[in-house]
Formats: structure tokens, C-alpha cells, sequence
């Protein structure tokens, strides 16, 4: 049986066993990690999906080269650089993930035939519940649930993979910019300036203050308003009540679906035409996602009915209002939350907070 150096985290006898090739314990020395993991992969890669099967590469990678692992770092910092390099043979083999925002510019009017692009790799959800329990390193720039927020996650796609894998391992998980440049077979010069690149191009495109800190700041009866009164402004086909919980520049966008608008007028225009008079029934359940609040859409277009799952709503909130909403079309980002495919005909509306 292998011997290795102390890993205070890991016990000894789980890596040897594992290095000699017990599958049990390899699961049991990879368990406490996997969530943390597969978030950096979402982040990384921008897709639930494509985490799923990056996480499943990587760690197929990992068995297969653990009888190599020497110790000369943790096992944390050995699963991340073999995550993190097979999420950038993944970066380099593909188009980055986009928003609707990307495309092109913003429609004045509600466009009334607008249908789904496919040929777009577009950017998806991710779910709260697949966070990390424990809280970033504690010299890490972002907090866990600030490194997905959608804003974040997006600027990440306009990076480089070098450096899109140097901010979040530095800025987000904490390791070195030593420990970077040996995760990625570089030198420090490197590292540090794949950093200075990213952090500019963030700064850029990520809004001050984040998502959490203005959660934190905001009433929890007036969040609950928000996100109730959107459901139920919807189901009701009542313009003047959404409008009311929207900013001035308010943007909205559906991914797959490729116009999206921006301004109370644009917005206002585009809802009166769609959702709120020409789709259906509505039902919706409230959801997390982002770390950020989220309203989860069941459509039923005709008839008595299931309402099926429509899209996942994750929205951004400023000065008390809703400032964007992004609503991901398609059943599978509905299911990936844990929430059911469709409601019963039965399923009364959403009840406004008081």
C-alpha cells in the first residue's frame, strides 16, 4: 500500500486506499468536495450541463492519475487543477457561453414572432442548492453565491479561459498566485498578468454594489413583495402592477429567445404584448438561483389542464425595485432546481405579499 505526506484534510488511509485503487474510497475522499467543484465548473463553463460532464471528466482523470498524485499539494488543490484544466480543454473547444444582450442591440418594441435560437451557446442558471456549504477562503475577493451571480458569470464568458480559471481560482477559491501558476504549468509573471487583464474587463462589466450586498440591505417583507407581486402581476395580465415594481432602465431578456429589451417603456411595451395578454394561464412558484431571487413559470396556453414549466425567472434587484430579468426558457432549467416538470390544473394563483 502507497504512503503520502500529511493532508490534514484527507486521512491517510482513504488516499492510500484510493491510490490502490478502492473505488469506495475514492468516492469518500472526493465527497466533501464535489459541490464545490462542480460550481467552479459552472462557473468556469457557464452551463449546469457542461459542469456536469466536466466534473464527470475530471474526476474520471483523477482516478485514472491518482496512483501519480505525490503530495506535493492537498488533495483540494490536486482536484482543482485537474478540474481546472479540463474545463479549459473545454473552454478551447467551443464558443462561449452568450446572453441576448451579446447579439445584438436591444429592440424599442415588443417583437410578437419571435422564436428560439439554437445554433447560440447560451448562458443557463445555476442552482442554489448546488452551492458549497462553506464559505470562500477567507481572503478571497467574492463571496460564494457573489462569484454566480449572473452579472459575474456573464463577464467571465468575455474572458480568455487562462484568465477566467487564474480570477476565480484567486479572487473566488483563494489559492496563490504560486500555487495558480503551478496549477496551469506557468510562471507567476503569468498568473499575475492573466489577473490584471481579468479583473479589468470585470470591473467593467460587473455592477457595483453585488447582488448579495444589496440583498442584505433589503428589507425582507419589500423582497418579498418584489418577487411575489411580479408572479402574481403576470398571472393577473396587470401591466400598471408590474410596471410599479420596475426601475426606469429595467432590462428583460429570455434566453434562447435572442431580442431583449431595455427601458420602462421597451419593457412595458413587450409585456403588455406577450406574457401579460397573449401567452395564457400563469402559475408560478418561488425559486433560488444565482444567489439571486427567483420566480419559476408554468404555462398552461389552453384548455383546463397542467401548467408545464416555462422558464426560470432570476431576477436583480436595485434601490428596492427589480432592475433585470432574465427568464431562462426550457423545462430542463425548471427540473434542474428540483421543482416538477408541470402543476396540477388545479394549482391556485401566487397570493400577493401584504
Amino acid at each position: 500500500m502507497a504512503t503520502f505526506p500529511a493532508d490534514p484534510a484527507v486521512p491517510g488511509s482513504v488516499l492510500a486506499r484510493a491510490a490502490d485503487g478502492d473505488q469506495d474510497a475514492f468516492a469518500e475522499l472526493v465527497a466533501p468536495l464535489r459541490r464545490e467543484l462542480h460550481a467552479h465548473c459552472y462557473r468556469m463553463l457557464g452551463s449546469t450541463h457542461d459542469a456536469d460532464d466536466a466534473l464527470q471528466e475530471a474526476l474520471l482523470r483523477a482516478w485514472r492519475g491518482l496512483s501519480r498524485f505525490e503530495g506535493r499539494s492537498s488533495v483540494r488543490s490536486w482536484l482543482y487543477t485537474v478540474a481546472t484544466r479540463t474545463c479549459l480543454d473545454a473552454v478551447a473547444g467551443r464558443n462561449r457561453r452568450a446572453m441576448p444582450v451579446d447579439l445584438g442591440p436591444a429592440s424599442g418594441r415588443a417583437v410578437t414572432d419571435d422564436t428560439p435560437v439554437t445554433d447560440v451557446a447560451w448562458l443557463g442558471p445555476y442552482p442554489d442548492a448546488g452551492l458549497p456549504d462553506s464559505p470562500a477562503a477567507p481572503h478571497a475577493r467574492y463571496e460564494q453565491r457573489e462569484a454566480v451571480e449572473l452579472a459575474f458569470v456573464a463577464a467571465l464568458q468575455h474572458l480568455p479561459g487562462n484568465q477566467r480559471a487564474a480570477l476565480l481560482l484567486f479572487e473566488v477559491l483563494g489559492f496563490s498566485a504560486a500555487e495558480i501558476a503551478a496549477m496551469m504549468a506557468t510562471s507567476v509573471t503569468s498568473v499575475n498578468s492573466a489577473l490584471a487583464r481579468a479583473r479589468r474587463i470585470v470591473a467593467d462589466r460587473v455592477p457595483e454594489p453585488s447582488q448579495q450586498r444589496t440583498l442584505r440591505q433589503l428589507d425582507d417583507a419589500r423582497l418579498r413583495q418584489l418577487v411575489d407581486g411580479y408572479a402574481t402581476a403576470l398571472e393577473n395580465g396587470d401591466a400598471p402592477a408590474l410596471v410599479a415594481l420596475l426601475t426606469e432602465d429595467v432590462t428583460w431578456s429570455m434566453p434562447p429567445i435572442p431580442h431583449w429589451y431595455r427601458g420602462l417603456a421597451a419593457v412595458t411595451d413587450f409585456a403588455r404584448a406577450v406574457p401579460l395578454t397573449s401567452c395564457g394561464q400563469w402559475r408560478h412558484l418561488p425559486a433560488a438561483a444565482n444567489g439571486q431571487p427567483t420566480v419559476v413559470s408554468y404555462l398552461r396556453r389552453t384548455g383546463q389542464g397542467p401548467f408545464s414549466a416555462w422558464s426560470v425567472g432570476v431576477l436583480t434587484v436595485r434601490d428596492g425595485r427589480i432592475a433585470e430579468i432574465t427568464s431562462f426558457v426550457g423545462v430542463e432549467h425548471v427540473t434542474r432546481l428540483g421543482l416538477p416538470a408541470t402543476l396540477p390544473a388545479t394549482t391556485p394563483p401566487s397570493t400577493p405579499a401584504g
